[in-house]
């Protein structure tokens, strides 16, 4: 069971994107032959109009496949005769619809279970916070130049910033503070502590707020995308730290075994908040300007734009290609990564 839950969650995410896509090439006039859920033979399908919609074996993903999406077929509503402009929002259709769907369920997850909001409950002894006079009902908005507005915030900054000096800002009786802070490293667990605790008490809010809290939520995930990227560039993390389809189903999955014993509303929300990271965290990657990815697309588009001339077909479709010959062999790699970690039970 919870391993079709985890297929489920996964392959809608990456069909979510895949509308994107489908959605601004049909507003543009573009022919798409087809539109599949999952890869390989195909099982089961019908076919509207000229596009094809199908069920595929397996289960990974899913396609939107335009007419002349690499090379002119000849057909007016071919990919590659409509302006720069609309080939560049029908590529960038994708990771907008996966920002999109972690907004939309940041607000159903907001909305059932409030927000913990960054307030001070207490102060570690020994700790910087207490040293510089931080104190219960402190509410701390911001960690060098970046703005905070839920507690979590916080324990993910200290962790991507382990160690370095932080300039804190915080809010006491209305009135806005000033600190710097050094963390402290704490021996049992081996993190850097600046030395504080949350409520643990989640906030309830208005529609209009909720919705605002679910921007920065999104704001929240992206940012850690971003950081464990520039962790992975630098050699602080490696393949074997990373997760494919394999890893992200089992970690789906053992999300749904552990919040059974927590009740049925525990299940659904621990599930849309693994999946606003996921679909957070597919936006951010296809944006990377990496060829064979929307974002690579995007970086030919841009130098287009600028050069005033067009990337050459056969070009691109080079570029393209050897990319996703690299991506492949890294995807092979990662889910070597990933057998391995559930043969020795990590």
């Amino acid at each position: 069971m919870k391993i079709l839950i985890a297929i489920l969650i996964f392959g809608f995410i990456i069909i979510f994107h895949e509308f994107g896509h489908f959605l601004f090439a049909k507003k543009f006039g573009v022919k798409v032959n087809e539109f599949s859920v999952g890869f390989g033979p195909r099982l089961v399908g019908f076919k509207k109009g000229d596009t094809d919609y199908c069920l595929r074996l397996l289960p990974f993903g899913g396609a939107c496949v335009m007419e002349g999406e690499s090379e002119d077929t000849g057909d007016d509503r071919s990919f590659l005769k409509k302006p720069l402009w609309q080939r560049a929002i029908i590529v960038a259709g994708g990771p907008l619809f996966n920002f999109l769907l972690a907004f939309i369920l940041s607000v159903i997850m907001i909305g059932c279970m409030g927000v913990e909001l960054p307030v001070v409950s207490d102060v570690m002894e020994g700790y910087p916070a207490g040293e510089a006079g931080l104190q219960a009902g402190d509410r701390i908005t911001k960690l060098g130049s970046y703005h905070v507005h839920i507690y979590n915030e916080i324990v993910v900054y200290n962790f991507f910033h382990a160690g370095e000096t932080t300039e804190v800002t915080y809010i006491r009786d209305g009135e806005t503070h000033t600190t710097t802070l050094e963390p402290k490293l704490d021996s049992e667990s081996g993190r850097y502590l600046i030395g504080i605790y949350g409520t643990g008490e989640r906030t309830r809010l208005n529609p209009f707020v909720t919705m605002g809290y679910a921007v920065f939520e999104l704001k929240y995930q992206i940012y850690i995308a971003f950081e464990s990227l520039g962790m992975l560039v630098t050699g602080q993390v490696g393949v074997q730290d990373m997760s494919g389809p394999v890893g992200i189903v089992k970690t789906i999955g053992d999300t749904y075994q552990q919040s059974l014993s927590s009740g049925a509303l525990y299940v659904v929300m621990n599930l849309i908040s693994i999946s606003i990271l996921l679909s957070a965290n597919l936006g951010v990657m296809n944006l990377l300007p990496f060829p064979a990815l929307d974002g690579g697309r995007l970086l030919i588009y841009l130098i287009e734009a600028v050069t005033r001339k067009k990337v050459p077909e056969k070009v691109e479709a080079a570029i393209n290609a050897v990319g996703f010959v690299l991506l492949m062999i890294l995807m092979v790699l990662v889910m070597g990564s990933d057998i391995s970690k559930i043969v020795k039970g990590q």
